[in-house]
């Protein structure tokens, strides 16, 4: 009986320390290192705990290096993922840094102002600093603050350009402006190009009768399709009149319809008229 309790008390134990696995760190250290000759760097030790009250400075030309040691469930481990983030406390942009870690669990990384975003270069409020670290598994991944960071910046280098991206939202309305209708070419080129269309008419007679045309079959044509050639010369006008509407004082939506019925009338009248023609000239009229 007492074994029997005795071993379930201890599955219950290791059930408890199973759930409780989680990722952890040790020997975690942050230093500054100065490029400049003369200048001595800092290093403080941090833990997942407690955080370091006092935010270490990172000058424009130093190089901020962490190193700790990943544990998961205490036992010296490599993480899946390992990051430092840095994080704007206001906005609350962050910006990850991987660490490098070694399969026993040793991890570092660095960075200088020449890897952070603009937006953190312009700001004034220290940066918080986390270690976060997660694998696959039931272990608890970790995600801890540990310092801040306050960013020393060169009075003699001007700071990056920055313009806030644009966001989809409400924008200011916008007032459109239409250019002006288009103008009507000058009168004298009009009256030019009218003379010249006039011109043809009597170069159209001139023709016909240099080639021959006989007007004795227009009797003809009239008595045996009345309708037909009636229409047809007359859409013949009223499309010339829908041009000249146009051109004058209708726009393209008011002429297009017109244009359309007309065509259609044209088109209908023109296929019985020159039906008609065609028989007498295959009867051999001339």
């Amino acid at each position: 009986m007492r074994f029997t309790q005795s071993f379930a008390l201890a599955l219950l134990l290791l059930a408890g320390v199973a759930q409780a696995a989680s990722w952890g760190f040790d020997d975690g250290t942050v230093s500054v290192v100065a490029k400049r000759a003369g200048e001595t760097g800092s290093k403080e030790r941090f833990n997942s705990k407690t955080p370091l009250t006092k935010p270490v400075s990172l000058g424009s030309t130093d190089t901020l290096k962490i190193s700790l040691t990943a544990k998961d469930n205490g036992q010296e481990k490599r993480p899946h993922q390992a990051f430092v983030i840095l994080k704007e406390k206001e906005t609350g942009l962050e910006a990850p840094f991987p660490l490098t870690v070694k399969e026993n669990g040793k991890a570092v990384a660095s960075i200088t102002h020449k890897d952070l975003p603009v937006q953190f270069l312009i700001t004034d409020e220290p940066l918080e600093a986390s270690i976060v670290l997660g694998s696959f598994g039931s272990s608890k991944a970790l995600n801890a603050p540990v310092f801040d960071v306050k960013l020393q910046k060169d009075p003699n280098v001007p700071l990056p350009p920055y313009e806030k991206p644009v966001r989809y939202g409400k924008k200011e309305e916008i007032h459109h402006i239409f250019r002006a209708d288009p103008k009507s070419p000058p009168k004298v080129i009009s009256i030019i190009f009218a003379l010249a269309v006039l011109a043809t008419v009597p170069a159209l007679f001139i023709s016909w009768v240099l080639l021959g045309a006989n007007l004795n079959h227009l009797s003809k044509a009239i008595g045996a399709a009345p309708v037909s050639h009636a229409t047809f010369f007359g859409s013949i006008l009223a499309m010339e009149g829908v041009f000249f509407l146009y051109y004058t004082s209708w726009n393209l939506f008011q002429a297009l319809p017109v244009i359309g019925a007309v065509a259609v009338v044209t088109v209908l009248s023109g296929t019985k008229a020159l039906g008609e023609v065609q028989s007498r000239r295959l009867a051999g009229e001339r």
